[in-house]
């Protein structure tokens, strides 16, 4: 659990510069930002592991679920913002 926590965790710090990159249009047929939609995935899947833990791991769970929330929303933004 801990492991999941600090990847959350790093994940967010290494994925909220993707957030605010204007990447080129991709070819026709192509899936549009296939990296922040993995990062989007992972995160919520991170979160809801998290979520459904058995420890609390002194409060910490809380503020990396909070994180979690944070970079979800901002990824989510992110792809409305390329529409």
């Amino acid at each position: 659990m801990k492991k999941i926590i600090i990847t959350c965790v790093v994940a967010v710090g290494l994925l909220m510069p993707l957030a605010f990159t204007v990447q080129a249009q991709p070819p026709y047929g192509h899936e549009r930002h296939p990296e922040i939609r993995s990062a989007l995935h992972a995160l919520e899947v991170a979160r809801s592991r998290m979520e459904h833990a058995n420890h609390d791991f002194g409060g910490h769970r809380e503020a990396a679920l909070r994180a979690c929330d944070t970079a979800i929303e901002q990824l989510r933004l992110a792809l409305q913002f390329d529409r």
